[in-house]
């Protein structure tokens, strides 16, 4: 239950203020300025202060807010905090101050449309736009039929979609993309030390009518310690499968998805909401395919000198290639200098204000090899220190991989009028600063 909801900017200004219980009053507000917004050392985004606890989640310098006095469930907090922005940028097409400011009658009516007395209500964006619009009022002889049309949505058994006959189009399509992003820490020997991949299958549904679609996955697939659900976990599925399956430690699913099907035989049903919406998210442990490998030597020469030898080898088929591949090698405080002895592919050079290495290569095939070789130069301290030595980072791309090994199996569409649709579905690798080495 959330007692008030505030937005505020980076300089701790507010923007946007709702009250939704008297147990508040608006210099709660100040509160969290003081503790939070002019406090550079918090870090956490729940913050408990006596009985009163403010959970905040930053987006584009601002602070989206809200604050309850009751045991709530956090994870329903922050979820509606990050569905509140996910509607936001639908609506304004990007969520900053200057958005918010333009819009802000649009969004204190949001802000009263997706909570009631505290608890959220429907926050589908598709029901949303059809009756809180930035367009012309509809006119006085088209409301009556307009709102039992919204009604019908917001309370029928399909409240994500509008009905059949609302949604046409010339050409229909369905886009799945599936993205992970894979976090990975190695030791100086090779060795795996944590590997896990953040995944989820986003899909972009141009469908005529009410059709019904399934989703099929990969034939092994185990889903682990049982955390499966639209809103929450429930009991685990099957057992842990052989070295071959796709494990999942967890998935969640859009509430579009009927689960009956997908305990039965994997397969996902459902009726799509019309657009673009995350119809799984999932998290993998095990059996994780590591698209790079990076085999650093480093070689402290006495007090004066650091030599580099970084390897890249890239683990998938020639087929495929890694883009925007970047690696940050980094140096010690008192480097002067680097020298670049022997570069194989790619640009790079010596960032004194970061104390790295950035080694960038536009473009890596599967199965090449490339390889840095630089020489470090220091300057001598009186004191010597010892070098904490950093992990080299890496970040990259790399599309139709999948370091987790799901795969979608078939996509089908069915709808009464028996029309053809077109699917597409495309994956994509990427690390973002979670690709780590230590050397």
């Amino acid at each position: 239950m959330i007692s008030a909801f505030f937005i505020f900017n980076q300089k701790g200004e507010v923007l946007i203020s709702r009250l939704y219980r008297t147990d508040f009053k608006r210099s709660i507000a100040d509160v969290f300025r003081i503790q939070v917004v002019s406090n550079p050392d918090v870090r956490s985004p729940l913050i408990t202060l006596g009985s009163t606890s403010f959970f905040h989640v930053r987006v584009n310098n601002l602070y989206v807010v809200a604050v309850t006095k009751t045991n709530a469930n956090a994870a329903l907090v922050f979820e509606f905090c990050y569905r509140f922005i996910n509607i936001c940028k639908s609506y304004f097409g990007k969520m900053d101050e200057e958005s918010i400011k333009n819009n802000f009658v649009v969004v204190y009516e949001l802000v009263d449309e997706i909570n009631d007395f505290g608890y959220p209500q429907n926050s589908e964006i598709d029901t949303l736009k059809t009756y809180i619009t930035t367009e012309s009022v509809v006119s006085a002889t088209q409301a009556p039929e307009v709102s039992s049309r919204i009604t019908a949505q917001a309370t029928g058994a399909t409240s994500w979609r509008r009905s059949g006959d609302d949604v046409k189009y010339k050409k229909n399509e369905a886009f799945v993309d599936v993205v992970e992003v894979v976090n990975w820490m190695g030791s100086a020997k090779g060795t795996t030390l944590r590997a896990d991949v953040d995944g989820h299958i986003q899909m972009r549904a141009y469908l005529s009518g009410t059709p019904e679609c399934k989703f099929g996955l990969n034939d092994k697939l185990v889903i682990d310690r049982g955390a499966v659900g639209t809103s929450g976990p429930s009991s685990g599925l099957a057992d842990r499968g052989g070295g071959d399956a796709v494990e999942l430690d967890d998935c969640q699913f859009h509430q579009c998805v009927r689960l009956n099907d997908f305990d039965a035989d994997r397969s996902i049903s459902f009726i799509p909401p019309d657009g673009e919406f995350e119809l799984m998210r999932y998290r993998a442990t095990s059996n994780i395919k590591l698209p790079l490998k990076v085999i650093p030597t480093v070689t402290e020469i006495g007090t004066t000198k650091v030599s580099y030898d970084i390897t890249l080898k890239t683990t998938f088929s020639p087929k495929l290639s890694a883009t925007n591949v970047v690696v940050r090698i980094p140096t010690p405080l008192n480097t002067t200098d680097v020298d670049v002895g022997i570069l194989g592919t790619g640009k790079a050079k010596y960032v004194p204000a970061e104390n790295v290495i950035v080694w960038k290569i536009a473009r890596l095939q599967g199965g090449q090899e490339c390889s840095l070789s630089a020489m470090a130069q220091l300057t001598s301290t009186t004191t010597r220190q010892v070098w904490a030595r950093p992990p080299i980072d890496v970040d990259f791309q790399v599309l139709m991989f999948t370091a987790s090994g799901l795969i979608v199996r078939f996509l089908k569409v069915f709808e009464k009028s028996n029309y053809h649709s077109i699917k597409w579905v495309r994956y994509l690798t990427k690390a973002n600063g979670g690709y780590q080495v230590r050397f």
